[in-house]
């Protein structure tokens, strides 16, 4: 391949996104010759897709089929205008119509290969989108009880949650990390009666938390106190195992979900909402609207009334208030904080509750699954030898976060966790994760990565220099097709798990990513052979090299596991 000048040439396609909306351009031209309806028809109704068969083209659009009826046309004929008008898009080779109606679209080698420099020169920004741009985003996740270390269930909601606000976060959203503080009701007073127990050599009470950690927290509930405990009345003592207790393990919780990149923006207290009458006002916000009704001595709300199978006590006839009293006044205090979306996400054993929140948000006048969302995740397995893994050195019955970091480190496990989607139960191999073989998906993706430096340093040593040349349309061979046309995809890929609060499908795509770059890089060489003159061709497929390198760290970096530059 000679040597030349860049190439000059301004390609208006280079990510689907671009050629989207340059398609929807054409149909609203075809609306208007034919006098049809584009009423609530947006950009967003082009939906395009990667042909099976490549030879069929780079992309697929069926918007046809979807035209057709409400226009009353025939579909094919619709196709064949929109394809004529097509092929006046910039950077577009050819446009073709199949079947009953679907239209193919070849781009110029150009075109294709222009998203290279697009990449690079975007960095870290590029699959950035403004699906929720403008949108107030309140993600709650984890929210462990803090009577023990976070256990597999919540060590999973940690990982899929932070790689979701990210996810979010990059498709233009506000977002808000919220843990949900449960320092208040009868679990906190059977954790302070297991250390009790552990300080004074008791059994550990018989609903109370045992393991090796009680012990730990007791002697340093003793040490942070510093005077004499004996002397005290029993509910004194238990009040200083409380109050200390609840501190020290909660900096614990914090401080392992800080080693494991996850941290909070807001750390929200359950007894603030007691203590505030917070659950006052929320009963009255619902009396006012005509919800709420007495009956044996007890404030109900008519939940029912928004597809619950049941009526709740909101206040017992005692005067306590009832679990979902606090969920009443915790709702309520996020949407006067002014968020759009509040996403709560929780374990397989809340199932259960999924009816009656949303009833409650109904009856507070909102939309359910717009205003609230609840996200069920399933149970998590650690398997060594073939052999699920069922205790935990310090916890005694659970196994911990604590445990899969030790036994796999923060990146290998967080990727484990976000690779598969949450609703389905999980079995992770921690034989297969410390290896450092393709079988590891983590060493697969993170090794692609490496390479793509090692490629750059090369490079650089090499005299090849991307500034010096960049002609897209030399990026021809089909390995170089391939990979070009899996990058373009990350952008939807973004948008998509934001959409369907999917974070693994991430994961899933970086892995694509990772095996069409190296197969490419078994087949293209970037740098000079022997004495061969560095040339053009060099210096294009070192953009294409480091647009690869970038797409991988930036699907990394939305999952919090990091993408090292050599291994």
């Amino acid at each position: 391949m000679p040597s030349g000048e860049t190439s000059a040439i301004e390609l208006v396609i280079v990510t689907p996104q671009d050629l989207a909306r340059e398609l929807f351009e054409r149909i609203l031209s075809v609306a208007a010759r034919r006098g049809a309806d584009v009423s609530g028809l947006n950009v967003d109704d082009v939906v395009l897709e990667r042909p099976k068969n490549r030879d069929h083209g780079d992309w697929a659009s069926s918007i046809s089929l979807k035209l057709s009826k409400p226009w009353g046309l025939n579909p094919r004929e619709l196709a064949t205008e929109l394809a004529n008008d097509a092929q006046s898009i910039s950077g577009v080779a050819s446009v073709d119509v199949a079947g009953p109606g679907f239209i193919n679209i070849r781009l110029e080698v150009g075109a294709a290969g222009a998203l290279a420099k697009t990449i690079v020169d975007s960095g870290a920004t590029f699959g950035n989108g403004d699906v929720y741009r403008g949108v107030k985003l309140n993600l709650e996740f984890v929210s462990a009880n803090p009577t023990g270390p976070i256990h597999m269930g919540g060590t999973r909601w940690a990982a899929v949650g932070d790689s979701l606000a990210r996810i979010l976060q990059a498709a233009g959203g506000e977002v808000t990390r919220e843990y949900y503080f449960n320092d208040h009701g009868a679990q906190i007073d059977r954790f302070s009666r297991s250390l009790i127990a552990a300080h004074l050599g008791e059994p550990t009470p018989e609903d109370g938390y045992g393991g090796d950690y009680i012990h730990d927290i007791a002697a340093r509930v003793v040490a942070a106190y510093g005077n004499d405990l004996s002397v005290l009345p029993r509910h004194e003592v238990q009040e200083v195992f409380r109050a200390i207790g609840v501190e020290l393990m909660f900096g614990e919780i914090k401080a392992s979900l800080h080693e494991f990149g996850v941290d909070f923006d807001v750390y929200f207290h359950e007894e603030s909402l007691h203590e505030s009458r917070a659950v006052e006002r929320a009963v009255e916000r619902l009396r006012e609207q005509g919800h709420i009704f007495e009956l044996d001595g007890a404030t109900w709300l008519c939940t029912t009334e928004f597809g619950d199978d049941k009526d709740r006590v909101i206040i017992k006839s005692d005067g306590d208030a009832a679990y979902i009293a606090g969920d009443l006044a915790y709702y309520l205090d996020k949407r006067e904080r002014g968020f759009d979306r509040n996403i709560i996400m929780l374990g397989a054993d809340h199932h259960g509750y999924v009816a009656r929140l949303m009833a409650m948000c109904a009856a507070f006048g909102d939309e359910p699954g717009v205003n609230l969302e609840i996200m069920i995740g399933q149970m998590v397995n650690l398997v060594r030898d073939g052999q699920p893994i069922r205790m935990s050195k310090r916890a005694g019955t659970i196994v911990t976060l604590e445990d899969l970091v030790e036994a796999v480190g923060v990146d290998a496990g967080r990727y484990a966790l976000v690779r598969s989607s949450s609703d389905s139960q999980l079995d992770i191999d921690l034989d297969v994760l410390g290896k450092k073989t393709n079988d590891n998906p983590v060493f697969y993706v993170q090794y692609a990565h490496a390479r793509t430096c090692a490629v750059g340093r090369n490079a650089a040593s090499a005299g090849v220099r991307r500034e010096d040349g960049f002609v897209p349309e030399y990026l021809d061979h089909e390995s170089e097709s391939q990979l070009l046309g899996a990058l373009q995809e990350f952008p939807r890929i973004v948008a998509q798990a934001a959409e369907l609060r999917e974070p693994h499908r991430v994961a899933r795509y970086i892995e694509e990513v990772a095996g069409y770059y190296h197969r490419w890089y078994d087949k293209c060489r970037v740098l000079p052979q022997a004495d061969e003159e560095v040339n053009d061709l060099h210096r294009t497929r070192l953009w294409l090299n480091d647009a690869t390198g970038q797409v991988i760290r930036n699907g990394l970096g939305l999952l919090g596991v990091s993408a090292p530059e050599r291994m």
